[in-house]
């Protein structure tokens, strides 16, 4: 047998020990409630002590005036029109007993309102009902009949009035109008079956009508049931599909994936960092990219918190995101914020219950107003991004579960979709270079509009998620708690933690190494060190253990670990298996002087692809880079950068911003030349595209002298005299046996 639900809403009756009190005010964000006795004495206590009260329960007046019928509570759109007016008249009958006005309100006084007999200043209130039902029981019988008030008496009133207070208008209207519905006699047990089975079969075919349905139906009942069995009409099978299945006006392919099973049933979210909604989409504002300065598309791909609607990271990537740019979000879901150079005092971490300075002391910086936890299951669509190897890797690390939305109901991660449209409003709209959500609405020349950068637009962003949407109210998404209050994102963290307190967990730095893909080489060769990727990587921190093989057991025995940055393949990080300190492993092809340019996967790719194709294998690294340079630099001169391809550009352009962000990543501070996570308003000493013209010719000059140093030239002794061939022998001597005379060439060789 299930207990009854004990009602704890504010007017409810309740008995401890043996004792009634009523319930005068509860604070659910607290869990505590007030209640307060018949003699007036009050005692604060909390929800969980008054449910495993042993000799606490609901009152018996209480649980008469709300007794469960078996049914879903009756609510005004239950009632027809006309039972409508009816209801508002009872109703206004009863607030003119109780106040004097028709309307209950003073301020909104009716002709002649108020009637003396209903003065509440000169009346009493079982006076003024009695004047109320001597003033119905004068009404003409067909009338009052008409109106439901032909019988009336002061208990009628008293009655009305308890169900008015309790339950609002349909408090007024009568049980008989909204009696329970008798159902479908003629669906029987075997009826049933037969239209559940044909749901299945027509489910996962193509649509049909309902005739065809109906068809099945017969056909199903005849064979299994045999032809005496009664089956209902057409009409009655069609509005009992309806009322089981819906209406079926959504295509075929909707209505199977909405039927798939779900893991775990409903959610109830009533903590942050419970659920993350993770999407991505194109930012519809034309962005300057740092390199060539061409007006681009970047993406922006966004992590929200389902229960403080809180925009907790974000992360712009030119052309499209990567699995490392979603790990990296996640990973800053995890980070606090730190303070830039331009915010002010309002922007720091505000929240009471947890100084600003406690956790600025835990972080090294000044922390934002932003929440930082621990996600516990991230809720994402199903692109490519999301479903690969390596992010399954991350959500171990993380300690997170990447729950994936059903097929086709973008519904399950509505939250975030929905505040892709509210940024768009409240903050793209406004900026130049603005392109709408539709090639239609697009503006004549979006890209020559674009002022922005990069760098500058994840600096706004940044702002205006701190600075206005972590204060801006929450409105019809308020909590279950309080609909009815007025609430942020912030104020609702802040609530959270009176409510369950909050794990303030400020991951290592080490977590960066921990997010990045993993690869396992068996040996690590004493001239080469470690081959990733078809690239050779090597450093001091190998010596160690060059030629040796890995303690490491279990599935990969004898193997060693190396992470590699996928945005950057100019180097790769080992961690030392005694100090567990992270080392840098460079590529052997690097040149010994001067800065390479940063390349990333996509340029390896075509890089041993082409070398390749050329059909030469090279033996080391240092074969490879001539082909790299010629890649970075002679297949796009340098002079023509600014006129190639914007295809082309954008392609350079995402190598640098990859770099750099990759740099952000691992040091936490933002490369002299960028503006990511710093302070876009410093003047470059150059524009990007020369900067990256420069490194190239720099790389190139730096190989080219390198090669002519490693030559080595024997000195040459200076050349014989004329004649000297002649003066060092006799010309009359003959030769001895087995020396040959010298040819003409060998003598003017010899000259």
């Amino acid at each position: 047998m299930t207990a009854a639900a004990l009602d704890l809403s504010v007017g409810a009756a309740l008995v401890l020990d043996d004792v009634e009190w009523t319930v005068e005010r509860r604070d659910p964000h607290l869990g505590r409630v007030q209640l307060v006795s018949l003699d007036g004495a009050r005692q604060q206590v909390t929800f969980q002590f008054l449910v495993n009260h042993n000799r606490c329960h609901s009152s018996s007046r209480t649980a008469a005036t709300r007794a469960n019928r078996g049914r879903q509570p009756k609510a005004p759109g239950d009632l027809t029109p006309s039972r409508r007016a009816l209801a508002e008249l009872r109703m206004a009958h009863l607030l003119e007993v109780q106040t004097g006005y028709r309307s209950g309100d003073p301020l909104r006084p009716g002709p002649g309102e108020p009637k003396p007999e209903y003065n509440p200043d000169a009346t009493t209130l079982t006076q003024r009902r009695l004047a109320k039902v001597t003033e119905l029981k004068a009404l003409a019988r067909p009338e009052a009949k008409l109106l439901g008030l032909d019988k009336i008496s002061l208990r009628t009133l008293v009655r009305w009035e308890s169900e008015r207070r309790a339950s609002g208008l349909i408090g007024c209207a009568d049980d008989r109008w909204l009696r329970a519905s008798g159902g479908h006699p003629s669906i029987t047990e075997e009826v049933r079956e037969a239209i559940h089975a044909v749901r299945a079969e027509t489910l996962h075919g193509a649509r049909v009508t309902m005739r065809t349905r109906e068809r099945k139906i017969h056909q199903y009942v005849r064979e299994t049931f045999g032809p005496d069995t009664e089956i209902p009409s057409y009409n009655t099978l069609r509005q009992v599909w309806q009322e089981w299945f819906g209406p079926g006006g959504s295509r075929q392919r909707y209505a199977r994936s909405a039927e798939l099973p779900t893991k775990g049933g409903h959610v109830l979210v009533h903590r942050p960092g419970q659920v993350v909604a993770l999407d991505t989409t194109v930012l519809p504002v034309m962005v300057r990219e740092g390199v060539f300065g061409d007006a681009v598309k970047v993406h922006l791909t966004l992590a929200m918190d389902v229960y403080t609607h809180s925009l907790c990271a974000f992360r712009l990537t030119l052309v499209s995101d990567t699995a490392v740019d979603v790990a990296m979000v996640l990973r800053d879901v995890m980070l606090p914020l730190p303070m830039r150079a331009d915010w002010g005092e309002e922007m720091e971490w505000p929240y009471p219950g947890l100084p600003a300075s406690v956790v600025g002391e835990f972080a090294g910086h000044k922390v934002a107003g932003l929440p930082f936890f621990a996600p516990e299951t991230v809720t994402t669509d199903h692109g490519s991004v999301y479903r690969n190897h390596h992010l399954v890797e991350v959500q171990r690390a993380l300690g997170c579960n990447i729950l994936p939305a059903r097929v086709l109901r973008p519904t399950d991660k509505q939250i975030v979709e929905r505040a892709f449209g509210s940024i768009r409003s409240l903050l793209f709209e406004q900026l130049p270079g603005y392109t709408g959500v539709d090639v239609a609405d697009r503006g004549a020349e979006p890209e020559r509009d674009a002022v922005l950068t990069i760098g500058e637009m994840e600096h706004l962003i940044a702002t205006w998620i701190v600075k206005i949407w972590q204060n801006r109210r929450l409105g019809e998404y308020a909590p279950s708690w309080d609909p009815g209050g007025d609430h942020s994102p912030n104020s609702l963290f802040a609530a959270s933690f009176a409510q369950g307190g909050f794990a303030m967990e400020i991951p290592s730095p080490e977590l960066y190494y921990k997010v990045l893909p993993e690869h396992a080489v068996k040996k690590i060769d004493k001239q080469r060190g470690v081959k990733i990727r078809g690239l050779w990587y090597d450093g001091p921190a190998l010596v160690p253990y060059q030629g040796q093989r890995s303690t490491r057991g279990g599935a990969r025995p004898g193997e060693w670990t190396v992470r590699r940055e996928p945005r950057d393949r100019r180097t790769v990080f080992f961690q030392d298996p005694f100090s567990h300190e992270w080392h840098t492993l460079h590529w052997t092809g690097l040149p010994p002087k001067g800065q390479m340019p940063a390349f990333g996967d996509a340029r390896v790719t075509e890089l041993l692809k082409r070398v390749e194709r050329s059909g030469l294998k090279p033996k080391s690294d240092d074969e490879l880079l001539p082909h790299l340079l010629e890649l970075l630099g002679s297949a796009v001169p340098v002079r023509q950068w600014p006129t190639q391809k914007k295809s082309q550009r954008v392609d350079f352009s995402r190598e640098v911003h990859q770099a750099q962000a990759a740099a952000v990543d691992r040091t936490g501070l933002p490369e002299p030349s960028s503006g990511i996570g710093g302070d876009t308003t410093q003047e470059r000493p150059m524009p990007g595209w020369q900067e990256k013209a420069r490194q190239v010719q720099g790389a190139v000059d730096s190989e080219r002298r390198r090669r002519r140093e490693a030559i080595t030239f024997e000195p040459q002794p200076p050349p014989p005299r004329l004649g000297h061939s002649y003066r060092i022998g006799n010309l009359f001597a003959l030769p001895a046996e087995g020396d040959e005379p010298l040819a003409d060439a060998d003598l003017d060789q010899e000259a």
